[in-house]
């Protein structure tokens, strides 16, 4: 019978053999060109610095082998020479310059985001990314969709666990595209590595960036900065597809954002407004408010029975349309349109035993940003 470390050694050998097909100790190539830009210039420095090393270690364990004490070597004396300071000098300098050459062709092409066929805003929120295609009156947030049953441990996990989202960011396929990156709140990061595309999304600040796709699929990114307790739930998907469906997407959004501002002037009925507003706040809210509007007191306080959400509805509408000043509470006025202010302050009214009975409608936000406005 061979003994236990024998069996364990062997089983984790088989461990090892089966997970080491899925192991990456390298940069991945990316699909544009600035992201295989990036990998050739990693490549070429890294074959540089093995180059170096072999050289730098051979010398090293060839004088410590041939010229060791006990073989009577005697240290040469050639403190001062000028031969070797000018050597040691001229050598690391050619080597930078080797180095600095690749270096500042690949910086100079990243950052020349001129003549973009393409240009879209990207803003950062807590916690989620807000879309503009500028000059297209196209416009949408991006919310993580994961069900909160994955994220709690009450379902299996899917494939794309905390990687998915309602509304994908849409590109065209060898399309120049410029991203603005910048934040409504605190400092974000927006970041695609298959792109090479990490831009800090700061308030007040706009930071440029840009990509070329050559490849229909989806990509997927996160935000890369520590921003508050729901950082990890902030992913980023980028769908590109081919010129065609682009072209019928962007036609499709187009038809969307008009119908939605018809949506303002209908007449809606309570019933309507709270199944909207039911989608919006399971959307926006809950990673704040809790499924139940219980909150997580006292940073985030309950909405179930609470005075805002059962008081008069005027002041409930402007809590949603302007936040609460230095709370987590975020001003909603830019971020949903005026059926979905509309919808959800309606839903958190008459939700878990509020049951006020009334409703806000799209035409009282309307007339409320109409106010802002003069």
């Amino acid at each position: 019978m061979r003994h236990p470390r024998v069996w364990m050694g062997l089983l984790l050998w088989s461990v090892f053999t089966q997970a080491h097909g899925a192991w990456t100790v390298n940069m991945a190539p990316g699909v544009t060109e600035v992201s295989n830009a990036v990998f050739d210039l990693h490549m070429t420095i890294f074959w540089i610095c093995v180059v170096i090393g072999i050289i730098v270690f051979t010398a090293m364990f060839w004088s410590m082998i041939v010229h060791r004490r006990s073989t009577g070597q005697q240290a040469a004396k050639f403190h001062e020479n000028t031969s070797v300071e000018i050597l040691w000098t001229v050598v690391p300098l050619l080597i930078l310059i080797a180095m600095a050459v690749p270096a500042t062709k690949t910086l100079i092409n990243i950052y020349d985001s001129t003549e973009s066929d393409v240009d879209i805003q990207v803003t950062g929120y807590q916690w989620k990314w807000h879309y503009k295609y500028l000059g297209q009156d196209v416009e949408f947030f991006s919310n993580l969709s994961t069900p909160a049953e994955q994220i709690h441990n009450q379902a299996t996990k899917g494939e794309h666990y905390l990687l998915e989202v309602d509304e994908p960011l849409v590109l065209p396929i060898g399309a120049k595209v410029r991203f603005l990156v910048t934040s409504a709140d605190v400092i974000h990061s927006w970041w695609v590595p298959a792109f090479a595309v990490k831009r800090d999304a700061i308030p007040g600040f706009i930071n440029e960036a840009w990509t070329r796709v050559e490849k229909p699929g989806i990509y997927r990114g996160q935000c890369a900065e520590l921003c508050g307790k729901d950082h990890g739930f902030m992913p980023i998907v980028v769908d590109v597809k081919t010129r065609a469906d682009y072209d019928a997407w962007l036609a499709g959004r187009k038809a969307q954002a008009a119908q939605l501002k018809e949506l303002t002037s209908k007449e809606w009925t309570l019933e309507e407004l709270v199944a909207r507003g039911d989608k919006v706040y399971h959307t926006a809210c809950t990673s704040c408010h809790q499924a139940e509007g219980q909150g997580l007191p006292p940073m985030f306080p309950a909405l179930k029975g609470s005075p805002i959400a059962t008081g008069p509805k005027d002041e409930h509408l402007h809590r949603v349309f302007f936040g609460k000043p230095g709370t987590a509470m975020a001003a909603f006025g830019k971020q949903l349109s005026e059926v979905d202010i509309a919808a959800v302050v309606t839903y958190e009214r008459n939700a878990w035993g509020n049951n006020k009975g009334d409703m806000v409608t799209p035409k009282d936000v309307l007339e409320l940003k109409q106010a802002q406005g003069k």
